[in-house]
């Protein structure tokens, strides 16, 4: 069996649905409020426990690694309960916070006119150490892949090459997200695979996905795989070693597109790439794995949150 370990922050989001976004120092009455369960990992680690289920074994066993309140705390429960009764995602790794009953926020407020989605985060957790992600890491053992969020990239870079020096069958992937974020490009350079995200690579001045694989080629040394969403124009990817190039739209077979809820959109693609090269990386070649993780996105795109974004996508 294989182990996906996932790394990285886990929210409680607040959505506000509103027909404009407010000017400053203005009031507006939203017409929609929702609550849910966020974070890139572990919005990843439940689109790819419905692919697991799609196949019907249980070739990989999932991890997550997330700096939680204490255990008994009603906002940790609500957490685990976001990923069903049947949920095959491994908790035992998280690092709680027994002096600590909030959870990490986000406030996001979607405006039905343009689209948009402006996020404002809450985290009084304290962030994971160094020491503790070594023991967690330990009790995982070798032959792993570790998926890192990529914040607080000094404590990452750490992590990354502790499981270098540890464990050398160890996988890597990061993601490489928030701009003006400093010390991500460190993080690609020590990874296998690398996910960059548009306004990542905008804040950089690249003009588009294609663009930000060349250059970062020549910065990720190490990586057999860069890619990165774009929107509407889907993903590109980098298969280095060949440099093999594929790019596909945000399109579904017969479907005219109506977005919905774009939140999560990147932490899907990422799911459904992770989940072809763990699980068909003999039988699927790159421009598959791409096809079938820009169609998982676009189908999480037309509904609200990631209730069976997996079912049927096989």
């Amino acid at each position: 069996m294989k182990k996906l370990v996932c790394v990285g922050a886990c929210y409680l989001d607040t959505i506000l649905d509103v027909p404009h976004y407010p000017g400053e120092d203005s009031k507006l009455r939203a017409t929609n409020l929702g609550v849910r369960r966020g974070g890139n990992c572990p919005n990843t680690l439940e689109v790819l426990q419905q692919l697991l289920g799609e196949r019907g074994d249980h070739y990989v066993k999932p991890y997550l690694i997330s700096c939680l309140p204490s255990a008994d705390a009603p906002a940790t429960a609500t957490v685990m309960g976001s990923f069903g009764h049947e949920s095959v995602v491994d908790f035992t790794k998280c690092i709680y916070r027994a002096d600590h009953t909030e959870p990490a926020s986000s406030y996001i407020i979607r405006s039905e006119a343009t689209g948009s989605r402006t996020l404002v985060n809450y985290n009084n957790l304290p962030e994971m150490t160094i020491d503790e992600f070594v023991a967690a890491a330990n009790d995982v053992g070798d032959n792993a892949w570790f998926h890192f969020e990529g914040r607080i990239p000094e404590t990452t870079l750490q992590c990354i090459r502790y499981l270098r020096q540890s464990f050398p069958k160890t996988r890597v992937s990061v993601e490489v997200e928030k701009p003006g974020r400093s010390g991500l490009e460190d993080l690609a350079a020590e990874a296998d695979v690398v996910f960059y995200s548009r306004s990542w690579a905008e804040s950089k001045r690249y003009q588009n996905a294609q663009q930000c694989l060349s250059a970062q080629s020549g910065v990720a040394r190490r990586a057999s795989l860069l890619c990165c969403t774009w929107g509407s124009d889907g993903a590109s990817c980098l298969s280095v070693p060949n440099e093999e190039a594929v790019s596909l739209p945000a399109t579904l077979p017969g479907q005219t597109i109506s977005v919905v809820d774009t939140v999560g959109a990147g932490d899907t693609f990422i799911a459904g790439m992770l989940f072809g090269l763990l699980c068909h990386h003999e039988d699927w070649d790159t421009e598959k794995k791409v096809q079938f993780a820009v169609q998982l996105a676009t189908r999480k795109v037309q509904q609200d949150g990631f209730d069976g974004v997996g079912a049927g996508a096989m």
